[in-house]
């Protein structure tokens, strides 16, 4: 039993020396971010909805892509962060009205034309922020640190550990939440600042 606890921790302090030789081999990665080119859907529900009010439904994308470099060690190899293309921005909008507005109507239009108010909302929320994601994916990536393999094929893992390590960054979390928040605020905005005039003068 003591023969293995001694084999055990042998081998951890050769793993932490060997990560610790990884550190020589820490790049500033290269960042790309763009923004998805998104689209708009405008679908009416069989369900009865608020007639006053339609809907948006939006998709946030994030995704991170990233690529290493690999460098060749004693008794193993380091694979470093060297490239993120990062993906951050809308995709999609899908758009709900209350099938009771007849398309193309007076009411149909001013409800869509309140929904597109709202589309615009989102997509301030990442133009105006462009430069905290720019400074949050950099802080993130400058803070990972190569990771030690000992097989030349475990690379795609490695990567992928890094990716994770990445993505569950607390900069990139905050950063989330903060685009999460900043939605909210916007999208709230909009509704206070809509009157309803336009959509009451439909029915005059």
């Amino acid at each position: 039993m003591k023969k293995i606890i001694s084999i055990f921790l042998s081998l951890f302090v050769f793993n932490a020396f060997a990560a610790d030789d990884c550190l020589n081999y820490k790049l500033n990665p290269t960042i790309n971010i763009k923004t998805p080119t998104w689209q708009k859907s405008v679908v009416q529900p069989l369900k009865k909805m608020d007639v006053l009010h339609g809907n948006v439904i939006a998709t946030l994308v994030d995704n991170f892509e990233i690529t290493g470099d690999i460098t060749s060690i004693e008794d193993g190899f380091c694979v470093a962060l060297k490239n993120i293309d990062a993906t951050i921005g809308y995709s999609d909008f899908l758009v709900q009205i209350d099938i009771s507005h007849k398309p193309n109507t007076c009411s149909y239009n001013a409800i869509l034309q309140h929904e597109d108010e709202h589309i615009r909302a989102y997509l301030s929320v990442i133009d105006d922020n462009d430069e905290l994601i720019s400074r949050s994916i950099k802080s993130a990536a400058e803070s990972i640190v190569p990771i030690f393999i000992r097989n030349e094929q475990d690379k795609e893992t490695a990567l992928d550990k890094l990716n994770h390590e990445l993505q569950n960054h607390p900069d990139i979390i905050l950063l989330k939440q903060k685009i999460s928040a900043a939605e909210e605020i916007r999208n709230k905005r909009v509704d206070l600042n809509d009157t309803g005039e336009t959509l009451k003068k439909c029915f005059e």
